[in-house]
């Protein structure tokens, strides 16, 4: 049983909508998440509903808009905004086509601001309280988006390490999503994590779309026993007590990151 899942930031001026439409054509995967889509690239992207009858739907015009449509079943889907009132993130039930359930946690969170202290911005509290939600949980999990956030920077690992989460180019390359138009210049923004639940299958970056991102699509096989001994990043106390300051500084609940039913 596998999960096929499409990650592109669109990028909202970008109005060559049929690149990406196409490539959903060719590649036929299970779910599409885009990031910074507005009410224009909704109507263009509905006309992916008759195959992927599925959606949840958060058009914005300030860059965080977020749309996701799927051919599987989703299930308890909630749009939330965990620490800035305009920064929107996605949380649903995706049943497999065996009908397991799994949990997908979508996100795009702020880069941080020139002013902020580099250790507690907006971005690395939703990044915290996420991975402290899932790292209360043994159930098959997938997070995916573009985090502002490099592969190997200190809160990319502090996110991996608390939610015990699985990241997929370990081992296999970097996989730069940004920037389009500097080949020598790119950076591994557009993310995907899993539990141990899944091995992967294939990941690849496709081809431009217009947008200053490329698209990254993952197939994940859902194999939760040959799986089980994949090793992942382990915290320490250190990390804790970083975590905490995090949360504390600004004043953001774990609460408030939906558990989706799967207690």
């Amino acid at each position: 049983m596998s999960l096929s899942i499409l990650t592109a930031n669109v990028l909202t001026s970008n109005r060559n909508a049929d690149a990406l439409l196409e490539l959903a054509r060719k590649h036929q995967p299970d779910i599409i998440v885009t990031l910074e889509s507005d009410q224009w690239w909704q109507d263009k992207l509905d006309s992916l509903l008759p195959d992927m009858p599925y959606s949840i739907k958060c058009p914005l015009d300030n860059l965080y808009g977020m749309h996701v449509y799927s051919r599987l079943a989703i299930e308890a889907p909630e749009v939330e905004y965990l620490v800035e009132e305009d920064v929107p993130s996605m949380h649903a039930l995706v049943r497999l086509r065996s009908g397991d359930p799994v949990g997908i946690h979508f996100l795009h969170p702020a880069p941080p601001s020139p002013t902020d202290n580099k250790e507690s911005t907006e971005r690395d509290a939703e990044l915290v309280i996420v991975a402290r939600r899932l790292g209360d949980n043994d159930q098959p999990v997938v997070v995916t988006g573009d985090l502002n956030d490099v592969a190997w920077s200190a809160t990319t690992r502090l996110f991996r390490k608390l939610s015990g989460l699985l990241d997929p180019r370990v081992g296999r390359g970097m996989y730069n999503t940004f920037h389009v138009d500097f080949p020598f210049a790119r950076w591994p923004l557009d993310h995907i994590f899993h539990s141990r639940h899944f091995t992967l299958r294939s990941i690849r970056r496709l081809p431009p779309i217009g947008s200053d991102h490329f698209a990254l699509l993952t197939e994940l096989a859902y194999t939760p026993v040959r799986g089980a001994d994949q090793e992942g990043l382990q915290e320490d106390e250190d990390d804790r007590s970083w975590a905490r300051s995090i949360v504390d500084e600004k004043g953001v609940d774990v609460k408030d990151v939906p558990r989706l039913g799967m207690d």
